[in-house]
C-alpha cells in the first residue's frame, strides 16, 4: 500500500523539501507505534509465554487480550496521576523526542502511520515536543500498538502487534534522497520485519553523507535473527551501535570464541566495525568505545528504578547530543547516563518536565555543558 498522504502536521511546514533547515537528527521508524505502559504483577507475567524482560511479537487479539487482562493485574501508586499510559512509543521516537523536548536538537521521524485513533495520537504527542513529521506517511490501516508491563523492580516485559500495521515500502517510493538530505544523523533500531526497510534507508542515507546509529532492539532479536545483524554491522555502514547487557551479550553467543560472550567481548567487536560503540550495563552504568578508546562511566539517578522503559533510548539521546556538541567519548557517556536516569523516574519512555530538570542539575553538578535551551 502506496502512501495516501502526507501529514499536514508538522514543526516547520507542511513539506519536506519546504523546511527552511533539514533536522539534524533524522529517526527512522517504519511503523510508527503506540505503547500501552502499566505496572502488573507477577502473576499476569508469568501467564505470557516468552522469556520475561523481553520483546516478542503478538498479533492483535493478544494485544488485546493483554490489555483486558492488565486492568485485574495493575500494581497502583499514589505517584502516577494514571495507572497506565498511553503515549507515542518505540525506541527510535523515544529517543527523537527526547534529544528534542531535552536537549533542544533539531529531529525529525521518516515512517508511517496509520489514520486511526493511535496515529493521531501519535501525531500530536511528537510534535508537541517540535519533532517535524514532515516525513511521515499517514497511511490507511491501524498504527502499530505495544503492551510494555512494567513490574514491581521496574523492569519492562513488551508485546508488540506490527505485523497489520501500516509502514514504510521502499520500492514504493516512501524513501528519496530528498527525505535525507541537509540532516546529519540517521537514527535506526534493528528489527527483522523492516530489515527492507532499514537496508534502503543505509543505502539513501550514505548517498547524502549521513552519519547512521543501529539499536540493537532486544535480545531475542539478537538471539533469533543473528545473521542479517551481523552482516548489517560487518557492512561498515554503521557507525554507532547502541546495546544493553543481554543484547551484547546474545550478539557473541554461539560465535567463535562464543565463551567469552561478555559486554566487554562485544564492545571489542562492535568497535572494529563502528566509529562508536555503547554497551549500557543498567545499575553498572555503560562502557563505550570509539577507535582505541574505551571508557567506562557508572550508573546517575535512584538505585530504585520506577520503570526502566526507555531507559537506553533516552541514553542515547544524551549520548547523542554529547557526538552533536563535539564532547569526548567519557562526556558523552556522562550526558548519556544522565538523559537515562531521568526516565526511570516514572512510567513510560517519555520525561516529564521535572525529570528534565533533574537531569540538568546533574549535568550542571558533573561539569557538562548544558542544552541552548537551558542556557
Amino acid at each position: 500500500m502506496g502512501a495516501e498522504a502526507t501529514l499536514p502536521i508538522t514543526t516547520n511546514s507542511n513539506s519536506n523539501s519546504g523546511e527552511a533547515e533539514a533536522p539534524l537528527v533524522l529517526g527512522l521508524q517504519a511503523a510508527a507505534l503506540v505503547d500501552h505502559v502499566a505496572r502488573v504483577d507477577w502473576s499476569l507475567l508469568n501467564q505470557l509465554p516468552g522469556e520475561r524482560g523481553g520483546s516478542i511479537p503478538v498479533a492483535i487479539e493478544e494485544l488485546e487480550h493483554i490489555l483486558s487482562e492488565v486492568k485485574t493485574h495493575i500494581i497502583s501508586s499514589p505517584d502516577d496521576s494514571s495507572p497506565m499510559k498511553t503515549i507515542a512509543g518505540g525506541s527510535v521516537a523515544n529517543t527523537i523526542r527526547g534529544l528534542s523536548a531535552g536537549f533542544g536538537v533539531s529531529c525529525g521521524i521518516i515512517g508511517a502511520c496509520g489514520d486511526d485513533e493511535q496515529g493521531h495520537l501519535f501525531v500530536t504527542n511528537m510534535t508537541s515536543h517540535s519533532v517535524s513529521l514532515s516525513r511521515l506517511r499517514m497511511k490507511k490501516g491501524p498504527t502499530a500498538q505495544c503492551v510494555c508491563l512494567v513490574d514491581a523492580s521496574g523492569n519492562r516485559t513488551m508485546r508488540p502487534c506490527l505485523s497489520s500495521a501500516v509502514k514504510l515500502h521502499p520500492q514504493e517510493d516512501d524513501l528519496t534522497r530528498a527525505d535525507f538530505k541537509g540532516c546529519k544523523w540517521l537514527l535506526m533500531r534493528y528489527g527483522i520485519i523492516n530489515l527492507e526497510v532499514i537496508q534502503a534507508a543505509i543505502k539513501v542515507a550514505k548517498q547524502e553523507g549521513l552519519l547512521v546509529s543501529l539499536d540493537l532492539a532486544s535480545f531475542e532479536m539478537v538471539r533469533n535473527y543473528k545473521s542479517p545483524l551481523l552482516q548489517l554491522l560487518e557492512s561498515g555502514n554503521i557507525d554507532l551501535c547502541f546495546a544493553n547487557e543481554d543484547e551484547a551479550t546474545e550478539l557473541l553467543r554461539g560465535c567463535d570464541g562464543g565463551q567469552d560472550a561478555d559486554p566487554e567481548a562485544a564492545l571489542e567487536f562492535l568497535g572494529k566495525h563502528c566509529q562508536w560503540a555503547a554497551v549500557t550495563l543498567g545499575s553498572n552504568g555503560c562502557i563505550a568505545k570509539h577507535g582505541k578508546e574505551i571508557v567506562r562511566v557508572p550508573a546517575i539517578g535512584e538505585a530504585n528504578a520506577v520503570d526502566a522503559t526507555g531507559a537506553g533510548d533516552l541514553f542515547a539521546s544524551g549520548f547523542l547530543y554529547g557526538l552533536v556538541k563535539g564532547l569526548s567519548l567519557e562526556e558523552c557517556c556522562k550526558v548519556g547516563s544522565c538523559s537515562g536516569g531521568t526516565v526511570i523516574r516514572s512510567l513510560g519512555g517519555e520525561v516529564s518536565p521535572e525529570s528534565w530538570q533533574w537531569m540538568y542539575k546533574q549535568m550542571q553538578i558533573k561539569g557538562l555543558p548544558l542544552p541552548d535551551i537551558q542556557q
